[in-house]
């Protein structure tokens, strides 16, 4: 089969296109014909070099496709527990940017609704991962206020779409004019530009107090606007710092706000469920940004790391 994979660590130059041996199915597992994948900074990260992956390995977490030798639309849930540990697709076991895939019976679902390849491809990790955020860890309330920083990257949009199926307020920031458009599309209910303007004063005016639920995936260059941001008893959910992970601490504003600061990773498989059930009842729908084959995954990472998108970019296999 075909597949992209690195054998060292670096840029988009070193993923390389080329044949591999087809997975055998494990006991236990099926064989799945990938029909599309998504990208996630997982994969930028693991290809800049993650010690914890060997290599060469297949990169991809996010596959949809059909379960080989049948019609069956299935999509892949990519955390795998195993032996009481997550494990992700893509990261410790070869992924989805690939013709062929063997996973687990059990973590193969229909594609729900009308959902497109392409479309089941992009939801499964940040979907995953925003559900958790909202709803197992920060007990997103209807009526209740998110501040989604950085609209644009997949969780931030997964976030968006599920505090709105949920019956939940939005603001978003991001550093481009046209994001902020298309997010207010998508359903925001206040906008906010992050580089040119006051993120604080406009979440306070639109909220009438500040959030009372923070999605903050950027760590130190957002840190003290996200404590100022959110309201009195507010929680702030934490699943990530692109920018660093040690801001100051500014610990006289989450007692004096009695902030709830929540750490989040990846989902359970309950959390898979829960998000699918939203999917496939309409309420929340994934984002496609651009689909490139799957020889082109440079031109696919260019424009990931590039911080272009605004949805899921996607392969199409």
């Amino acid at each position: 089969m075909k597949a992209i994979r690195i054998h060292d660590d670096g840029g988009p130059d070193v993923l390389r296109y080329e044949d591999v041996p087809d997975p055998e199915p494990a006991d236990g597992e099926v064989l799945v014909e990938l029909r599309a994948a998504s990208l996630n900074h997982l994969d930028v990260w693991i290809r800049k070099g993650m010690p914890s992956v060997p290599k060469p390995r297949i990169l991809g977490a996010d596959g949809a496709g059909v379960i080989a030798g049948t019609d069956e639309r299935v999509v892949i849930n990519p955390g795998i527990l195993e032996d009481g540990k997550m494990h992700i697709v893509g990261e410790t076991r070869d992924g989805t940017h690939a013709e062929l895939i063997a996973v687990p019976r059990g973590y193969v679902h229909p594609i729900p609704g009308d959902l497109t390849f392409e479309e089941a491809a992009a939801f499964p990790l940040v979907f995953e991962t925003a559900y958790r955020m909202l709803v197992t860890r920060a007990r997103l309330q209807e009526g209740e206020w998110v501040l989604v920083w950085g609209i644009g990257g997949g969780v931030a949009t997964a976030a968006l779409a599920i505090a709105k199926a949920l019956g939940a307020h939005v603001v978003v920031t991001s550093s481009s004019d046209e994001k902020l458009q298309r997010a207010k599309e998508l359903g925001a209910d206040a906008t906010v530009n992050h580089a040119t303007g006051d993120v604080v004063a406009a979440v306070k005016e639109a909220t009438g107090g500040g959030a009372h639920v923070v999605v903050d995936d950027v760590g130190e260059a957002t840190w003290k606007r996200t404590l100022d941001a959110a309201r009195a008893d507010g929680r702030i959910v934490v699943c990530g710092a692109t920018t660093g992970p040690n801001p100051p601490a500014a610990l006289h504003r989450v007692w004096w706000k009695q902030l709830s600061i929540l750490g989040s990773t990846m989902g359970t498989p309950e959390d898979f469920q829960g998000v699918y059930d939203l999917i496939a009842a309409g309420r929340a729908r994934p984002v496609v940004d651009a689909v490139f084959p799957l020889a082109d995954a440079r031109l696919a990472h260019e424009r990931l790391e590039a911080g272009e998108q605004l949805g899921k970019i996607i392969l199409s296999i």
